[in-house]
């Protein structure tokens, strides 16, 4: 399968992502995850734009399981799984636009996906409450504060909805950007390509009149 210009770059910034997964490297939830998986539904096509991202995904998650471990011994968590259907609605969301919408609209889907991200992963983590939050009954009020307050001792995830969305606005926006420049070099690219056989032509007199013959 051939891969556009276009298309290396996506998979360019996708190895970048993974790099701004290094702990500490960012805010608590401000992560280039929710611009980048939305994008990926954006700009792939057909197969590629559902195993790529979760590949990406996939090796992310990996090596920081590894590094964790390493560190603290700490295993990978199950309730990590419960991103990837996430990743999936982020995946469907992006197929929802086109490459050739305006950078303003892509950068509004972006920061529309980071919060289903925000609300259905702080949703997942009340409903499995996998640390035994005791904030987190299973009542609207126990809902809402996983949404709002979080649990005692941590910062709220009013402050991790912020994160997200200036992270989803901001890595959808350098994204896009990245992209729309790639294919206006393409573009201008293969325009001259196409150009050049007819440019070669009238060079060499291809297709002229020939002058008419002197009666005289």
């Amino acid at each position: 399968m051939k891969l556009k210009r276009s298309h290396g770059m996506a998979l360019v910034l996708m190895g970048v992502f993974i790099l701004t997964r290094w702990p500490g490297l960012m805010p608590p939830n401000f992560s280039a995850a929710y611009g980048l998986i939305f994008c990926a539904g954006v700009y792939f096509r057909g197969e590629l734009a559902w195993w790529i991202p979760l590949a990406t995904m996939a090796v992310a998650d990996g090596l920081l399981g590894f590094y964790y471990w390493h560190e603290s011994h700490i295993p990978l968590q199950w309730y990590q799984l419960t991103n990837y259907p996430v990743y999936l609605v982020l995946l469907g969301l992006g197929r929802w636009f086109r490459p050739r919408d305006s950078w303003g609209k892509l950068v509004g889907g972006g920061v529309l996906g980071a919060i289903l991200f925000y609300f259905l992963t702080n949703t997942a983590a009340w409903f499995f409450n996998p640390f035994g939050n005791p904030e987190y009954s299973k009542t609207l009020e126990g809902w809402w504060r996983a949404l709002t307050l979080g649990t005692a001792g941590h910062p709220s995830t009013w402050e991790f909805l912020l994160n997200t969305l200036l992270s989803g606005g901001l890595f959808t926006g350098l994204f896009v950007g990245a992209m729309k420049a790639v294919d206006v070099t393409e573009s201008a690219a293969e325009k001259a390509t196409a150009n050049v056989p007819a440019r070669e032509a009238q060079e060499e007199g291809v297709g002229e009149p020939e002058a008419p013959e002197s009666t005289a």
